[in-house]
Parts: C-alpha cells; sequence; structure tokens
C-alpha cells in the first residue's frame, strides 16, 4: 500500500463548482484552521467530500506549504489559510460517489453503538482533518474508479445550491443547520409522538395566556386536527433582541412561551434515539449568550431519561459556562401528561413555576 498521508477537505457543491471554475489549484480553510494546517505537507492528499450531499467528489495532492491569502476564489467567504493543489481526480456531484457506498469498508462505521447510529458523522464536521490511512487509501482508490468509471446519480437541483449560510454572533462567524444534513428520516412512531408533544406544549401555553411560538419548520404541522401556525396567540414573528445567529437558533426552538418580548419557557422535545438536535440548539444558545436567562427545558419519554442525562453531562457541555446540565431541566413524556389531567380544570390560573414541580434538574451527582 502507497505510504499516503490523507485529509478530509469539506466543499458545499457550490464551493466545489468556485473552486474548479478557478482553476482548482488553491484549496482554503477558516482562519481558524490555520493550526492543523500547518501540519499538512507538501505530497500529502486532500478528499473533496461534499457536505449536503455526502458524495466523495475529488483527490487533490498539495503542492505547496500552507499560506495566507485573501484573493477571491469563493463568493461568501475568504477562507484565507491555503494550500496550492494538483487535482489527481475530479467527480461532478451527480457522479461522486455516496458516502454510504463505502460504509461497510471504512473504519468509521464500525462498531457504532444502537443510541448513536450516527456517530460516524463527527469524522466529517471540520477540515482539513487527518484520516486513518487505511480509511484514505479506501476513498483514494474508489474516487479514482469512479472517475475512469462514472455512474450518473440524479440530485435535486436545491441540493446544488446548498451552502450553510454564515452568520454573526458574538463569538465570530457561525452556521446555524436547520437539521443534520446526514441524519436519517425520523421514524413515524417517533415524529406523531414528537408533534403530539409540541401541540400539548403549545395549547398548555396559550391557555395560560403566553404567546406561543413553534419551530419556524414546524408551522406546517397539526395536532388534533390543528395546525400549529393556526393556534391561538401564536406569534407570527419573534422579536429581534439578538445577534443573526442567536435569533435563528431560537426561532428553531421546538416551543417557546413568550409575555411581551420576554422567552418565559423554552422546550426542546427529544422523541429520537440519538437525542442531539435540541441538545445541539440549547448549548449553542449558552455559547453565544452565556448570560442569556432562559428557563430551558428537554422533554422526552420515560425510557429516554437515563441517556439525556448522560448527554447532558457530556464533557462538551459540561465546558459551557454556565453548564447545560445547570440550567436544562428534565421533564417525561408522562409527567407532562399526568401534570394536564391534573390541572385541566384550572390552566389558566397556573404560573410557569409549576414546571419547576414537573421538571427534575439534569446534574448528576460525582463520587
Amino acid at each position: 500500500m502507497p505510504n499516503r498521508t490523507y485529509w478530509l477537505d469539506l466543499f458545499t457543491p457550490t464551493t466545489w463548482k468556485e473552486f474548479l471554475d478557478n482553476g482548482a489549484k488553491v484549496s482554503g480553510f477558516r482562519e481558524s484552521r490555520w493550526k492543523t494546517l500547518q501540519k499538512v505537507k507538501n505530497g500529502d492528499y486532500f478528499l473533496c467530500y461534499l457536505t449536503g450531499l455526502s458524495r466523495w467528489v475529488g483527490i487533490l495532492e498539495v503542492a505547496s506549504e500552507p499560506f495566507k491569502d485573501a484573493s477571491p476564489i469563493w463568493k461568501d467567504e475568504d477562507f484565507p489559510c491555503r494550500v496550492k493543489v494538483k487535482a489527481v481526480a475530479r467527480l461532478t456531484p451527480e457522479t461522486g460517489i455516496p458516502v454510504m457506498e463505502l460504509k461497510d469498508r471504512l473504519s468509521v462505521f464500525h462498531n457504532l453503538k444502537a443510541d448513536s447510529p450516527l456517530a460516524w458523522t463527527g469524522h466529517f464536521r471540520g477540515s482539513p482533518t487527518k484520516w486513518k490511512s487505511s480509511d484514505g487509501e479506501i476513498v483514494y482508490r474508489a474516487i479514482v474508479d469512479a472517475e475512469r468509471n462514472p455512474v450518473v446519480r440524479p440530485i435535486d437541483p436545491a441540493k446544488l445550491k446548498y451552502r450553510p449560510k454564515g452568520l454573526r454572533a458574538k463569538i465570530g462567524i457561525v452556521t446555524v443547520p436547520e437539521s443534520h444534513e446526514d441524519e436519517s428520516p425520523t421514524l413515524g412512531k417517533e415524529s406523531s409522538a414528537h408533534t403530539d408533544i409540541q401541540g400539548l406544549l403549545l395549547n398548555l401555553g396559550s391557555e395560560m395566556g403566553f404567546d406561543i411560538w413553534v419551530a419556524r419548520n414546524d408551522k406546517g404541522k397539526s395536532a388534533n386536527g390543528v395546525k400549529f401556525g393556526d393556534l391561538s396567540r401564536m406569534k407570527a414573528s419573534l422579536p429581534l433582541q439578538f445577534d443573526d445567529a442567536t435569533n435563528k437558533t431560537i426561532e428553531l426552538i421546538d416551543v417557546l412561551w413568550l409575555k411581551g418580548n420576554a422567552i418565559v419557557a423554552a422546550f426542546e422535545i427529544e422523541s429520537t434515539t440519538s437525542i442531539y438536535s435540541g441538545l445541539l440548539r440549547m448549548a449553542d444558545l449558552i455559547a453565544m449568550q452565556p448570560n442569556l436567562n432562559i428557563p430551558l427545558y428537554l422533554v422526552a419519554p420515560d425510557e429516554r431519561r437515563e441517556k439525556v442525562f448522560a448527554e447532558v453531562n457530556r464533557p462538551t457541555f459540561s465546558r459551557l459556562n454556565p453548564k447545560l446540565a445547570e440550567i436544562c431541566r428534565f421533564i417525561s413524556f408522562t409527567a407532562l401528561r399526568d401534570k394536564l389531567s391534573q390541572v385541566q380544570s384550572f390552566i389558566r390560573y397556573l404560573k410557569p413555576d409549576f414546571l419547576e414541580e414537573l421538571s427534575e434538574s439534569c446534574e448528576v451527582d460525582g463520587d
């Protein structure tokens, strides 16, 4: 086996086209990747991967030492940390290799736990990232073969325009994903449970006299025959109190209760196995606005309680200031439904602090 060093190089369909249109001679990365890029050596290989489409589309041989340059190549970002490259193989998005076609051969897919089926995606979240030689060689050979024997796999034209939008926040330029690009479709039973709980929380907040908000991409959903967007006291828009990234993150929270411009309570419903999207959204909020004083609640099935606690107390979330576990509380589906049956006759008199009784702290005790 050749003694090659491989690095992941992420593109969107748009930035890949811009790279090719500029002659395919320079690959660039964000300023935050400069330290890592300095480890890349002349003669190393970049494995080019399209986010949004999850396809391998090229191999580039590094042809210079790293340097900084902001001359225009890409439209939306400078990617000023650069190296010169030579294209070894190039595919179009349509002839690119779906990552799942190599699933059985790549170590990043091996030994995945049943409750973390998407753990492999952690290997595709930043570039340049060094890859195992054995995995790199598999991808290298597959791309070279695909260039010689292309197979066209049609793509939704809308996906070719995919580009994560950089938004300005106090901590710099960030992205706010609406959903995970590689996440499997939600199972019908889990999706129904999620929607039912959303409906319960929205109606509860409305009956308590609060304005309500449902995640922007969920307004078309319905519960008990009523579309969320048509519910009484549903807000058409949220007050723009923060920077763009924070505002967009808040817009995607599953359920909000509001009084005037103040958020009284925020709920993320985690009915799926992975329990990630809501946690990441809340962690993003804390990272961008550490002084944000919003009661945050994670609502999940009873059987997912331990999983929620384990995830909230992961090192990644425990390094936030404040820690995610310190400000998030857990509500089980059963506890919520039981409480609603008990207070049905006097819901309009309830105050938000009843949620403290209903919920429990996500903090765990040390040894």
